[in-house]
Parts: C-alpha cells; sequence; structure tokens
C-alpha cells in the first residue's frame, strides 16, 4: 500500500464538475493499493497518516498531527501510484490490486479511518477525477507499507 500525503489548507474532489469531497486545514491521502495489501496493510497505513506530526505547533515545528489539530482529511484513489517505472517509458501496472480487490481495500481503509480516527471525505473509486488543492508548505510525504 502506497499512500501520498499533501498537508494543505483546502482540497476537494470533483466528479463530471460536482463535488463529491471537500476538507479545509489538514491532509490529502492519494492512495495506491497493491496486490499483497490487506488489514494490516490499512491499519499501518491508517495510523501513519493520523499521527504524522506534520503540522507546526507555536515555535513553528512540525510537531503536530492531524488528530493533534482536529484537521480533516480526503482519501482519494491513486492507481497509478503502484506503476513500475524502472524500465522503458510506459509504466507496468502489474503489482497493482485487480479492479475488485483495490475497491475493496480502498473501502475496508475508509471504514477503517471512519470507525478508529476520524470521519473522512472520499473521492470516488474508478472514476475519472479532477482533484484541487492548496499544498500547504508545501509539504509533501510518501509511505510505503
Amino acid at each position: 500500500m502506497i499512500g501520498l500525503i499533501q498537508r494543505v489548507t483546502q482540497a476537494k474532489v470533483l466528479v463530471e464538475g460536482e463535488s463529491v469531497g471537500m476538507i479545509n486545514q489538514g491532509i490529502l491521502l492519494l492512495l495506491g493499493i497493491e496486490k499483497h495489501d490487506n488489514g494490516k496493510s490499512i491499519e499501518k497505513l491508517a495510523r501513519k497518516v493520523c499521527n504524522y506530526r506534520i503540522f507546526s505547533d507555536t515555535d513553528g515545528k512540525m510537531n503536530l498531527s492531524l488528530l493533534d489539530i482536529s484537521g480533516e482529511l480526503l482519501v482519494v484513489s491513486q492507481f497509478t501510484l503502484v506503476a513500475q517505472t524502472d524500465k522503458g517509458n510506459r509504466p507496468g501496472f502489474s503489482g497493482g490490486a485487480s479492479p475488485q480487490d483495490g475497491k475493496r481495500i480502498y473501502e475496508d481503509f475508509i471504514e477503517h479511518i471512519n470507525s478508529q480516527y476520524m470521519e473522512c471525505q472520499t473521492g470516488s473509486y474508478g472514476e475519472d477525477m479532477k482533484v484541487e488543492l492548496t499544498n500547504d508548505g508545501p509539504a509533501t510525504f510518501y509511505f510505503k507499507v
């Protein structure tokens, strides 16, 4: 499972021009799901995203987590994060979960976040989405679990 998080002041996802998910200050998580991902991957990445200290404290140091600041979370499926890019000029996706497994794991991830951490906003799995955001910092971090 791959997570690319961006600290944002706002973010939203549009499908066919309609907003399907929107947040203010918090984290935009682009989520890539690989073939071998399971419940342990979900738990590990969810814990990391919600507790990662990337927000400034009163001294201006990155010392606060999303939970500490009561920030918001927007989770967007991002299949291209699982691409193999080391050979040739075209990405390969053989390491990615099948569309059915990917959707199930994505939904399980959302359910886990909602039940264990906070209510989150989402994109629409498998849809052509437009993502708008204001990256704060910019601060962007990559996780592979």
